[in-house]
């Protein structure tokens, strides 16, 4: 028995040997033709089988390992103890889905096993999904239509320059619609809610926003009239009648440009309100407001009155002869000229006003009749001195007034006059050519910032008997002192011609005109009045 026992021993043992060496003989195929076929991103996969190969090459040398390892085969796959070798199946089945195909093809399996085999391993929930910025609809403001005549027309056989002469009646047209739908915008998106809010009081609301209730009225009239005189075709014949009987409502435009620069005034005063910027900042990053704030908005009508000149010296041009337009444009442009420059010489007027109320007199001497006998403004702005003093400067009708801008008790802009006034009838203006070297010590280096040059500068000195003042100034930039020059000799010129023409109104007239040459001569010179006695 003992020898039977030892030969089913042996022939037990026998048998385990040649099954384990044909386990790995298969297990070194499959790992070399894994190494040959399998790409990077199974490696880790590769790696697992070369220890389930490592197992049972030590299974070879110890056998008790082996019959160790039997019971928790079983309990795993539930299969009898000659199908042990889950390792080989296991490289068997792997060695049979990895195929010999091109690479690209095992580098997606490669992938998707590894993902398959990471998710079972440990769960992880998916990344979200970076979120998408989104974009204000304030950094898309509205656009206002770009339509033109030729594109509301199916057909036309009309010429080039009638269809440009159509061309500029549509823009008249549509410039009226959009006119009225941006100050409907402001009275209800503006005037509305600040009332409402009680951001700012109804006087001062008034105040800003003037009249301009009374204009939407005048436009819906004018567009009316307009869209009437468009026929079947959409063609506009004779305009000119139409326009010459509109115009003259434009004189409401004289008291709302008249109100604008104190409204102007008033409305930067109130922006340093937190709750009225705050508001018109909200309201002005809006897609309805195009990115313009209020002013822009209440500046609209002067800008469209300012227009109608154009429009109508280019629908003059595009009218051909023999039109009925031809006779009536000219009439017509002559009276909205005429309106214009009312317009702008009754704006002149209220803000000459405007800012002569502001000056505050530091000294008697500095109150110049000139400066109380003006009635316009040529032009104001900011200069800077030879001592690197900000001046904001004013030429008036007949004085030039240099100041220091600052604020009242209250807030309110004021300009405190800096110096001596000019008046311009005894002006001298030096131009100050680019690059002059800045010598005389007249600069003392303000204007040129540690440089030998100087640029956008010049002076203005008076030449009367009294004591001579004289003042270099510079411009910010050179268009800005051409217009400083410009407006200077205008204004000199035009002051010395009304100067002249004063005294020859005030000189008394002679009742012989053999004695008028006797006011040119000189009293201390006997012997030209007894020349003259003699005659």
């Amino acid at each position: 028995m003992e020898v039977e026992d030892s030969y089913e021993t042996r022939t037990s043992w026998s048998q385990r040997a040649r099954e384990a060496q044909s386990t790995s003989t298969i297990c070194d195929h499959a790992k070399k033709r894994k190494q040959h076929l399998t790409p990077d991103p199974v490696i880790r996969i590769i790696e697992n089988d070369d220890d389930d190969d490592d197992d049972e090459e030590e299974e070879e040398e110890e056998p008790q390992v082996e019959d160790e390892m039997l019971p928790q085969l079983m309990d795993d796959s539930e299969e009898p103890s000659n199908k042990r070798v889950k390792p080989v199946v296991k490289s068997n089945s792997l060695t049979g889905v990895i195929s010999p195909v091109k690479t690209p093809a095992l580098k997606r399996i490669g992938q998707s096993i590894s993902r398959s085999i990471s998710f079972r391993t440990e769960v992880r929930p998916l990344p979200t999904p970076p979120m998408r910025a989104r974009t204000k609809g304030t950094s898309f403001p509205r656009r206002r239509n770009s339509q033109c005549w030729s594109d509301t027309v199916d057909s036309h056989n009309l010429t080039a320059k009638e269809i440009r002469r159509q061309e500029v009646i549509y823009e008249l047209t549509e410039g009226e619609r959009q006119l009225i739908e941006d100050l409907s915008l402001v009275k209800k998106v503006y005037y509305e809610p600040m009332l409402k809010l009680d951001i700012m009081s109804e006087s001062e609301l008034r105040h800003i926003f003037g009249t301009l209730d009374s204009l939407i009225p005048l436009h819906e009239d004018l567009l009316s009239r307009l869209e009437r005189l468009r026929g079947s075709k959409k063609t506009v014949g004779e305009v000119a009648p139409t326009l010459m009987n509109w115009f003259p409502c434009l004189e409401a435009y004289v008291a709302y440009c008249c109100n604008q620069v104190e409204a102007k005034a008033l409305l930067d005063h109130k922006k340093q309100e937190k709750r009225v910027e705050q508001f018109l900042r909200l309201c002005q990053e809006s897609s309805f407001s195009r990115k313009l704030d209020l002013w822009n908005f209440l500046d609209l009508p002067r800008s469209r009155l300012v227009k109608y000149p154009l429009l109508l010296k280019e629908i003059q041009k595009c009218t051909p002869a023999e039109h009925p337009d031809e006779f009536t444009l000219p009439n017509a442009l002559e009276v909205i000229q005429s309106i214009v420059a009312e317009v702008n010489k009754k704006t002149g007027e209220a803000e000459c006003q405007f800012y002569r109320r502001g000056l505050i007199y530091l000294e008697d001497f500095q109150r110049l009749p000139e400066i109380q006998q003006s009635r316009f403004l040529y032009c104001h702005g900011e200069l800077k001195s030879n001592k690197g003093l900000r001046l904001h400067v004013f030429l008036f009708e007949l004085a030039l007034v240099l100041t220091r801008p600052g604020e009242d008790r209250e807030g309110g802009h004021v300009f405190q006059v800096y110096r001596q006034p000019l008046p311009n009838a005894s002006l001298n203006l030096e131009v100050i050519p680019d690059g002059e070297a800045a010598g005389g010590g007249s600069f003392r280096g303000a204007f040129t910032g540690g440089n030998d040059k100087v640029k956008n500068c010049f002076r203005v000195s008076s030449r009367g008997r009294s004591k001579a003042h004289s003042y270099s100034l510079q411009a910010n930039d050179s268009f800005s002192k051409q217009q400083w020059i410009t407006c200077l000799r205008q204004a000199v010129v035009q002051s010395r011609d009304r100067k002249a023409h004063s005294r020859q109104l005030l000189a008394p007239p002679h009742a012989d005109p053999s004695l008028c040459h006797i006011a040119d001569l000189s009293l201390s010179c006997d012997a030209e009045m007894a020349d003259v006695t003699s005659r």
